[in-house]
């Protein structure tokens, strides 16, 4: 059992945290949120977070073996998901919309908050991609701090909003999409020179 798990790492679980945390953006997402409660959207922080770290979860467990399913080996999906992560990453810094984000206009708690805002393809690819690199043990504990920090800034969003302020939040989301084209990149070079290295 340790051994499907894992070692517990520390410095695997504040990377990998950070890593989640740029792609989640529970900060960048705020008006959104903001946005769905002044059209009367009612949205449940518990509901939100606890949807979330389950389909996450879910996702981390059987991400894999859908990979084996299809014949496709960790160390491709980890350099193909490094490029996806490095287009999000452009997306933060650049203010570019690369990807759609459809169905975001819905409502409730669970669609579109926990998915696909918070537990998205983005949340997936990154999941999957750095799972060759960082053992399961960490990327739980990565994934369950990531929904206890989303839960207080759900939570809390109104207080953000009016003390923290539209552009502290913007300066932030360019921070972490730096954060997030660096480790991209580690995912697609590192990943390349194993499977050359084959």
């Amino acid at each position: 059992m340790s051994a499907f798990f894992g070692t517990f790492d520390i410095w695997q679980v504040l990377s990998s945290f950070i890593f989640l945390f740029a792609i989640i953006d529970p900060l960048g997402n705020l008006p959104v949120t903001l946005n769905m409660q002044r059209r009367g959207i009612s949205i449940s922080p518990m509901r939100v977070s606890l949807a979330t770290i389950i389909i996450l979860i879910t996702f981390l467990f059987a991400g894999e073996w859908v990979l084996k399913l299809f014949g496709v080996k960790i160390e491709y999906f980890a350099i193909a998901g490094g490029f996806v992560i490095f287009l999000m990453a452009l997306e933060m810094i650049l203010d570019v919309t690369i990807f759609k984000n459809e169905g975001l206009d819905g409502s409730g708690s669970i669609v579109p908050l926990a998915f696909p805002m918070y537990a998205g393809p983005g949340a997936f690819t990154a999941l999957l991609s750095i799972t060759a690199e960082y053992d399961i043990i960490n990327l739980v504990v990565s994934v369950a701090l990531n929904t206890v920090v989303l839960f207080l800034v759900l939570a809390g969003t109104n207080w953000l909003n009016k003390y923290v302020g539209q552009t502290t939040l913007y300066i932030l989301r360019k921070f972490f999409g730096i954060i997030v084209l660096a480790i991209a990149c580690k995912l697609m070079f590192a990943n390349l020179a194993m499977v050359f290295g084959h």
